[in-house]
């Protein structure tokens, strides 16, 4: 197949309005055109692309996980505990109420007394615990907790709907971080 003079425009054309998009949103972010601040919400395209990619990474992610504890009413339990010293605080306890902190996450994190994560795969949610999720409030709990810790605070999550009597208790007796005044 021949070029044409035709077809060399409108490859030049597609080429140079990607290289102009290309440099107008490089300037738009060197000036601070995107929203750095948290207290505004994110627009379609940058939540849709968040959202995808995340999606995308937690899929490729939990493929190798399968998990190594046993879900007793023990491991659940120490799950609770544990849940109680590192998630509460914006996850909140039993009674469902937001902390200060919670409230100030730009990205609502859920309260899993209300929206719980027991339909997720208990790998889904020891990845997120693991690793993370970017340019939210969730930070990776790799550096400070033990993998069996992360696994137990996943399995407290994963059978937060149906909990043995032990795990039961210390999750209504867990104490709140809503604010109190």
């Amino acid at each position: 197949m021949r070029d044409t003079p035709l077809l060399k425009i409108v490859v030049g054309s597609v080429i140079g309005t990607l290289l102009v998009l290309a440099i107008l949103a490089f300037i738009g972010v060197e000036a601070g055109l995107m929203p750095a601040n948290a207290d505004v919400k994110p627009g379609v395209f940058e939540t849709w692309a968040a959202k995808t990619s995340l999606h995308t990474a937690i899929e490729r992610g939990i493929k190798p996980l399968h998990d190594p504890i046993p879900a007793t009413d023990s491991v659940m339990t120490a799950g609770v505990r544990l849940y109680g010293q590192h998630c509460v605080v914006c996850h909140g306890a039993a009674d469902a109420k937001p902390s200060a902190t919670a409230k100030g996450v730009y990205i609502d994190p859920p309260q899993f007394a209300k929206h719980d994560v027991s339909d997720d795969p208990v790998e889904e949610t020891y990845w997120k615990i693991t690793h993370g999720i970017r340019f939210t409030g969730m930070p990776s709990y790799a550096p400070s907790l033990t993998e069996a810790q992360r696994w137990a605070i996943a399995s407290f999550l994963r059978h937060q709907d149906s909990l043995p009597p032990n795990a039961l208790a210390a999750w209504k007796s867990l104490k709140s971080a809503a604010d109190t005044t």
